[in-house]
């Protein structure tokens, strides 16, 4: 009885901090959401805490009245799809390969590969050589710099050792399996959850692209969504300015529009990485333990 009552407490504590910490890190977005349709004049109050005051959607209409909102959510779903499946298809081949111990020189590899985390030549010499090879105003100065990631590659080097054992592979050979066989039928199955988990890593990572965009595209008909979202807010910051040597009344309604924008925006922009994160949800917590921790 004193080994189930104190089961009972350690639950409810549990359950209590785990309560605690979720609605810390909940919070945040909640509030967003119910800034983003709420008045701005109670939200700038304080007003506004956990539930909508005020109904305002003036923020998400004057966002709708941008065509090119959409045309910035088409070019970075397509740059998000591209990109992670470029990242994948060079990322868990060369971790499968590096996880080998009998890969030709395999410290060397792993060194070489260490070294790039630690050491870069800097903005300069990058922007130059994305001009250098023509890639300029194109959806691929976006994608090719980045699809290769050592610090995702140790991630799933080490998921391969410690999930795919020797045995499994000379059950195979002995089969008549070659590695390309071998790596297509048994090991990309058993990796479903560290490929969710690199899905997830890189999505998000070009969903949020910004100043490479910026850096690199000049076009406005290949803008991703945030640097068509951060320019929207610029605009109403300057028309706001602008009005401000007008007369008070304008520039008030400027910045309530403004504020409701800046809410709206946030959502906008986070939408479809909290529809997707729920897919991926179940095999998170076990890809990312598994591929950090040896053993």
């Amino acid at each position: 009885m004193n080994k189930i009552n104190s089961d009972k407490i350690f639950n409810i504590i549990n359950y209590t901090i785990l309560s605690l910490v979720l609605a810390i890190f909940m919070y945040p977005i909640w509030f967003v959401l119910v800034a983003s349709i709420s008045d701005p004049t109670f939200v700038n109050t304080g007003e506004v805490l956990f539930l909508p005051k005020g109904i305002n959607l003036e923020g998400y209409k004057k966002i709708l009245e941008y065509s090119e909102v959409l045309t910035g959510y088409k070019n970075t779903i397509i740059y998000t799809f591209v990109g992670t499946c470029i990242n994948l298809a060079v990322l868990i081949p060369a971790s499968f390969a590096l996880s080998r111990k009998e890969l030709f020189l395999r410290r060397f590899w792993m060194i070489f590969f260490l070294i790039t985390m630690y050491f870069s030549g800097g903005l300069i010499p990058l922007y130059l050589q994305v001009k250098n090879l023509n890639l300029m105003d194109s959806m691929w100065a976006l994608i090719l710099p980045g699809a290769f990631s050592v610090y995702n590659m140790i991630i799933c080097r080490n998921f391969f050792e410690s999930n795919v054992s020797e045995e499994l592979f000379e059950s195979a050979k002995i089969d008549g399996s070659t590695y390309t066989r071998f790596f297509f039928s048994i090991v990309l199955p058993l990796s479903k959850s560290i490929i969710a988990v690199m899905v997830l890593f890189h999505a998000l990572a070009h969903w949020n692209t910004y100043l490479n965009a910026l850096y690199y595209i000049q076009s406005k008909d290949k803008y991703p969504l945030q640097l068509v979202l951060k320019n929207i807010t610029a605009q109403l910051e300057l028309i706001s300015t602008g009005e401000s040597l007008v007369d008070s009344q304008s520039l008030n309604e400027s910045i309530r529009l403004q504020e409701s924008v800046k809410y709206s925006v946030i959502v906008v922009a986070s939408i479809p990485v909290l529809i997707l994160y729920p897919f991926v949800q179940k095999h998170f917590v076990k890809g990312v333990m598994v591929g950090s921790v040896k053993g």
